[in-house]
């Protein structure tokens, strides 16, 4: 079970945004921080700060990756040709947690780790259990047959307040998802402003 799950409204609050658009989210009655000090007045964050934040806004909202996780997808994103922004994006909408997120099989990011960590989920036809796999245009990711019919799963394809994105081609009858094509920060469903190039000027400077 991934270490934040029972902690993921803390990144909302902490972020004072509601990453995901959950309609349970704290953040949607509380827009100050968690903890004694949350309510004070924020001051006027610097441009490190403000790139900070980028940085763990983005990295939260993918189940709160770990540092040495999300630096080495930035490393990749920069040496691969283009711009660093959007191939970071790509990168991260590439991660099989991802997919089944975006494919509405699951409720929640942290729930997609923990579904395919437990063996839930196959990529043309193989079984693959590592959240962290990265899914080919033309991969296609389905949920195994036992695992079909988990009320979670029938729950999570029901959500009103997800859409699937166009680059991925689901069919909720046989809970299968086709990755189309590799998205640009554009096409990616944030409910809140992400923005990438922050976090690579972050990284660039330290």
């Amino acid at each position: 079970m991934t270490k934040r799950t029972s902690a993921k409204y803390k990144i909302d609050r902490r972020m004072g945004e509601n990453i995901w658009g959950r309609p349970k989210s704290p953040v949607n009655r509380r827009e100050y921080g968690p903890g004694q000090h949350g309510q004070r007045r924020k001051g006027k964050l610097s441009d490190f700060g403000i790139q900070l934040r980028a940085k763990q806004k983005l990295k939260g909202y993918y189940g709160d990756l770990t540092e040495k996780q999300f630096r080495r997808i930035y490393t990749e994103a920069e040496r691969v040709k283009g711009d660093t922004g959007e191939n970071l994006i790509g990168l991260l909408e590439r991660r099989l947690d991802a997919v089944v997120y975006r494919a509405k099989f699951v409720p929640t990011v942290f729930a997609a780790r923990q579904f395919v960590n437990h063996g839930h989920v196959r990529v043309n036809g193989k079984k693959v259990n590592i959240p962290s796999y990265r899914v080919k245009e033309g991969d296609v990711v389905e949920v195994r047959d036992r695992s079909k019919q988990n009320v979670a799963v029938l729950e999570a394809v029901g959500l009103p307040e997800r859409d699937v994105p166009d680059y991925i081609d689901v069919d909720h009858s046989k809970m299968t998802a086709t990755f189309v094509r590799t998205p640009g920060l554009g096409d990616v469903p944030y409910p809140v402003l992400m923005e990438p190039n922050l976090v690579i000027e972050y990284y660039a400077q330290n």
